[in-house]
């Protein structure tokens, strides 16, 4: 049975280098997602199509919501909680990396309200990225032997993390132990052919199917717990990045693009290239809590 309701649609029509991260925030009923390297900060209010930029100095790897209204966003420097009404930012972590060799990547919320974030090796050349939690201790590591760290989510008891390495076209579970954020030895999810796209973002449904967007292959797939496919979503562009859940119901699947990279004949096959894009579905998304602040010890 298809889990899609509706054609896929244009929700905002833009040319970001790498739009990701999109995040849904039930209590401003808005969408915010970022443009990497832009860098920028988006925020979409779908009830009357109202787009909102901030702008910033330096790369912004995901975004977060934090319990207390605020933002939090994984700067090259470092992790800041920001404050998107009266513009503030206060430092909570550097960067435990050389930021000449690395930046924070895709970064999401687990369901005890724990921020995890992994890094790329922006050389694309080492499997020395990492994926890390935060604490009120800082960044503690979790898993390594990565690329391009990428795709988290979580199943829905909690007890499964899913992490994948762009590069490798590999996605990878963890079991894990909800109340302490302990991971065990990782397992291969699912193997994808070079052909057909590399793992990039991802977003978990409430029956444990996971969304992965297909970069380079112009395509969403949905795995069942099992790894198996059962529902794939064609798209106009090439680079989907990351998808999310949102709406009242949590059934508008959201869809964030790149445009960078693409040659001058590229985009023009590709107009919409870098465009935020919205798809009904008939199986609501897992929801996707804000980081617990002040931040605890585990």
């Amino acid at each position: 049975m298809s889990r899609l309701l509706g054609p896929v649609e244009l929700a905002v029509r833009q040319q970001c280098k790498t739009g990701e991260s999109p995040v849904w925030d039930a209590p401003r009923a808005c969408l915010w997602w970022v443009d990497i390297n832009g860098p920028t900060l988006f925020r979409l209010t779908p009830a009357t199509g109202a787009v909102r930029e901030w702008h910033f100095g330096e790369a912004i790897g995901c975004v977060a919501r934090v319990s207390d209204g605020a933002l939090l966003l994984a700067l090259r420097s470092g992790l800041v909680r920001f404050d998107p009404d009266t513009g503030a930012q206060t430092a909570l972590t550097p960067a435990p990396y050389d930021p000449s060799r690395y930046r924070f990547n895709d970064g999401k919320v687990d369901p005890q309200g724990r921020f995890w974030v992994g890094t790329m090796h922006e050389p694309r050349t080492e499997r020395s990225a990492q994926l890390y939690c935060l604490t009120a201790e800082g960044l503690e590591a979790r898993a390594g032997d990565v690329m391009v760290s990428n795709g988290l989510a979580w199943s829905p008891d909690g007890t499964r993390l899913y992490h994948s390495d762009t590069r490798a076209h590999a996605i990878y579970t963890y079991p894990m132990d909800p109340a302490t954020g302990a991971i065990g030895a990782r397992s291969i999810f699912a193997s994808l052919p070079p052909a057909g796209g590399r793992p990039d973002g991802a977003a978990m449904d409430c029956e444990g199917g996971y969304w992965s967007a297909q970069f380079a292959g112009g395509r969403v797939l949905r795995f069942a717990p099992d790894g198996t496919i059962t529902d794939a979503i064609s798209l106009p562009v090439s680079r989907p990045t990351m998808v999310a859940f949102g709406g009242p119901d949590r059934q508008t699947l959201y869809i964030t693009s790149a445009a960078e990279g693409l040659t001058a004949e590229q985009l023009a096959a590709e107009p919409l290239a870098g465009s935020l894009f919205s798809l009904r579905v008939a199986v609501p998304g897992e929801a996707i809590p804000a980081v617990a602040y002040p931040l605890s010890g585990t």
